[in-house]
């Protein structure tokens, strides 16, 4: 993604799907935080490898991402994907 300010960013799919805006995902999020030992969803340990099957705009604003694992409820807006951009989680600069 090319942001306006120059920043490009790159998001793996694995990245994108543990970053899950939804629900459902922040709140396995917050167990594990709570509980490392926390046993996840069976989709989660699936040892298929994980795809973006489609994307499709919301409005002006985000951004949907079905998986191949059937995960497509979390609407990934601008700014969010910024604050999950990868290099910048890396280097403080999110």
């Amino acid at each position: 993604m090319h942001w306006t300010d120059g920043r490009r960013s790159i998001y793996p799919i694995a990245h994108l799907r543990r970053h899950s805006p939804s629900a459902e995902a922040r709140e396995l999020r917050e167990e594990l935080e709570r509980n490392p030992l926390a046993v996840l969803p069976t989709s989660a340990t699936n040892d298929a490898p994980l795809t973006a099957v489609d994307a499709e705009l919301v409005g002006t604003y985000a951004v949907r991402i079905r998986f191949s694992d059937g995960h497509d409820t979390g609407i990934y807006s601008w700014d969010y994907l910024r604050s999950i951009d990868p290099a910048a989680e890396e280097t403080g600069d999110a």
